[in-house]
């Protein structure tokens, strides 16, 4: 899945230790543009963040996976973003990295997803 829009909040970054060893996350909300303009919170995990450099104000295509997780008897769902590409003026998206590996996320972290 994709979107593309303005980030407009750069949340700080997240880490902990779990069952596999030590995290980090970082969360941006992303405005997507149009008539009804919607606000949407992604993630990037590990290396991903030092490598896409995410910062308020510039427009950004993401590719992302939903995912939702179930703790203590509710439903949780994140966006994890594998790949951002900033928009050029000429509207369109360079590449941003390498092609997107499987990730494993951390279980037992802790966190409610």
């Amino acid at each position: 899945m994709e979107l593309s829009g303005k980030i407009i909040k750069v949340m700080p970054v997240q880490s902990g230790t779990g069952r596999n060893g030590v995290w980090k996350k970082q969360e941006y909300v992303i405005e997507t543009a149009g008539q009804i303009p919607r606000k949407v919170c992604f993630s990037l995990w590990g290396d991903k963040i030092e490598q896409f450099n995410i910062q308020e104000g510039l427009e950004m295509e993401v590719m992302f996976d939903l995912e939702s997780r179930e703790y203590n008897g509710r439903w949780y769902t994140e966006i994890k973003a594998w790949k951002v590409s900033r928009k050029t003026g000429d509207n369109t998206y360079p590449p941003a990295g390498p092609p997107p590996e499987d990730f494993d996320m951390p279980i037992g972290d802790g966190l409610p997803f």
